[in-house]
């Protein structure tokens, strides 16, 4: 596991999280908030999850598949995704 991760605390990654999704969706990050839905706010197509997957792993350094973003319906949901995956 990437070291830089493990000492970020979970604050730190939905900020990055935030950061490289607004970059990469273009959406404004202050639309990026627990509350609002993922798919939605990032105008999500199936392809897009594709995208999303690739882009947890890069910026993240995790494994995630399409089977974990079955229950996820908000960022807050998104980010206890990336919690688990990074047992923090």
């Amino acid at each position: 596991m990437n070291e830089t991760i493990v000492t970020m605390g979970l604050g730190d990654i939905i900020e990055d999280t935030r950061s490289f999704l607004s970059e990469e969706f273009e959406v404004d990050r202050n639309l990026i908030l627990p509350e609002n839905s993922l798919k939605e706010t990032l105008d999500l197509d199936s392809l897009d999850y594709v995208d999303l997957v690739v882009l947890i792993e890069e910026n993240l350094n995790i494994k995630v598949t399409g089977e974990d973003f079955k229950e996820i319906e908000t960022f807050g949901d998104f980010y206890a995704l990336i919690q688990k995956k990074l047992s923090l």
